[in-house]
């Protein structure tokens, strides 16, 4: 399933985050249900699921919208991120970013840094 959005209020385009991560558990059982739910987060712009790769394929507005939350939707459907090396990374360093983006989007910068007025 692929849910396909506008850059409308849902997600701005500077702050897109593109993430791609396998999956483990029900995947062929409830891959419709969990793309449906992550689909109708407020700035995710793109979602879906590879079902014979178990790849969870997103894109997200980070300022807007954390990992944790999507990994919440789909333990709920009796699956997790896989626990193998190479996907904990990934996972870890993507909750990094995540967490300096949304820092950094309601950050006000300093003295010649700032923006002209009325722009």
């Amino acid at each position: 399933m692929n849910n396909k959005r506008k850059y409308e209020v849902a997600a701005n385009e500077n702050y897109l985050m593109t993430r791609h991560l396998r999956l483990e558990g029900a995947v062929d059982k409830n891959h419709q249900i969990i793309a449906a739910e992550i689909g109708q987060l407020v700035g995710v712009d793109a979602v879906s699921i590879n079902v014979s790769e178990s790849l969870l394929n997103i894109s997200y507005d980070a300022s807007k919208r954390q990992l944790d939350e999507i990994e919440e939707i789909i333990r709920k459907y009796e699956c997790d991120i896989s626990h193998d090396w190479w996907t904990n990374f990934k996972e870890g360093y993507y909750k990094f970013v995540d967490q300096n983006v949304k820092d950094n989007a309601s950050h006000e910068p300093w003295s010649c840094h700032k923006r002209p007025p009325g722009r």
